[in-house]
């Protein structure tokens, strides 16, 4: 091996010395490459199996991948939905001596697809809806840690699915910036233009070349996620004033924010001198409530939206089979090992990097109730598992290794804004 690799990581695979770092990443040979949808990205990006799981390979510069790892460690300590950094690969040349570019290797998030990956026929107007409203929401979690991404992008993030609606990950934090005493409002608002712009952009892209409903309104679903971050962000952190005679309104108001999938761990209450008024603010609003309580009581990492699901059927169950007395503990432990864990384990082997386990689960339970409806009658959990496997498992793509589709072989880049370095712009 030509040159002397300077790795940063904090802990180092072996493996990833036997990748084929001699070569430019556009040289790679397709033994070494996995067959992944990759999103639009400015800088030459390959996928690459590594011990098990697959690796993110992004060439740039030594600043901007040592800056971006640093960047994405600190937003894993504060959980923040991002991919997770691996290593800064330096020191790179070619067998001839020739100088490479250094670059940031990152995990690939599994069952994860880039937006355009996410409709290889047409983009739906419900499907363009629910992007937007998980961008948003990601957005409102990065603001909340004082988070200025600077580049907003359907590109920029990953989406899993996650009981019907979808799930967002921040992929390029290249732009990013963190400030300690929180973001103005300013900086939130440029990173709202930012994200209309872009997106009104990657829309009008795929609708160029025939890939969205004609329903959709790029411009419309643009502005939707700058309408749902000021509603999501007026929701968890704004103030609200009520009469001392309604103080039920704060119970409300928790109830609602646990709802949206946010705990809070401080609320600031006061009255005015007479004590007719009351506000309440929350201090801090952390995301994940319902996640959280499934990983206690189960031990199953699910997103939002799965674990909502999750629990709501195990909170069923516990109520019709008498299981509230034995504690809510004990009652998760029983549906864990009777209920999900035999679902999933009859789930046939080739099938089962269709979804993730949880989507899966939500899944069978849809389909069992649509089963109910059309035949009027209880459907019992064996028939309804066969029934999803043979009638909609088995003829889904496998999104754990799903191949580059045609649609982002041939691509024109919309028109971007970009607040950090090497800002670029291309026309549509």
């Amino acid at each position: 091996m030509s040159g002397s690799l300077a790795i940063t990581a904090s802990t180092v695979d072996p493996a990833l010395l036997d990748l084929p770092w001699t070569l430019p990443l556009e040289a790679w040979p397709a033994d070494a490459i996995a067959a992944l949808p990759k999103g639009l990205s400015r800088h030459v990006v390959r996928f690459a199996n590594l011990s098990g799981y697959v690796i993110a390979v992004k060439e740039t510069t030594n600043e901007l991948a040592t800056r971006e790892y640093d960047m994405l460690r600190t937003l894993q300590r504060l959980e923040v939905p991002c991919v997770e950094p691996v290593a800064v690969i330096a020191g790179r040349a070619t067998d001839d001596g020739d100088e490479l570019a250094p670059v940031l290797v990152t995990r690939h998030l599994r069952f994860s697809l880039p937006y355009r990956a996410l409709f290889s026929q047409t983009l739906r107007p419900d499907t363009a809806t629910r992007l937007a409203d998980a961008l948003a929401l990601l957005l409102v979690q990065l603001h909340i840690t004082g988070f200025f991404w600077g580049d907003v992008s359907l590109s920029n993030t990953l989406f899993r699915r996650d009981a019907g609606a979808f799930a967002a990950y921040l992929v390029d934090a290249e732009t990013g910036k963190l400030y300690t005493g929180g973001l103005s409002r300013g900086q939130r608002e440029n990173d709202l233009e930012i994200a209309r712009v872009n997106i009104a952009g990657e829309l009008m892209d795929l609708a160029a070349g025939g890939h969205v409903d004609d329903d959709v309104d790029p411009v419309g679903q643009s502005e939707r996620i700058v309408a749902q971050y000021h509603m999501l962000w007026n929701e968890l952190m704004g103030r609200e004033s009520f009469s001392s005679s309604e103080r039920w309104r704060i119970n409300e108001r928790v109830d609602r924010l646990n709802a949206l999938g946010f705990d809070i761990e401080e609320l600031s209450i006061r009255t005015d001198e007479a004590g007719s008024t009351v506000v309440i603010q929350p201090k801090v609003v952390d995301s994940g409530h319902h996640s959280r309580r499934l990983l206690r009581l189960t031990g199953l990492d699910a997103e939002e939206n799965q674990a909502r699901r999750l629990l709501n059927d195990l909170d069923s169950w516990s109520t019709t089979f008498g299981k509230k007395e034995i504690g809510e503990e004990a009652a998760a432990h029983q549906w864990t090992a009777s209920i999900f864990e035999p679902v999933i384990r009859s789930i046939p082997r080739d099938l089962r990097g269709k979804l993730e386990p949880a989507e899966i689960f939500h899944q069978l339970l849809e389909h069992r109730w649509f089963m109910s409806q059309r035949e009027n009658r209880d459907i019992p959990l064996a028939e309804a598992v066969t029934a999803y496997v043979d009638e909609i498992l088995r003829h889904r793509r496998d999104e754990a290794t799903v191949i580059d589709a045609p649609l982002t072989e041939a691509i024109t880049l919309p028109v971007r804004i970009s607040s950090g370095p090497e800002d670029w712009r291309s026309t549509v």
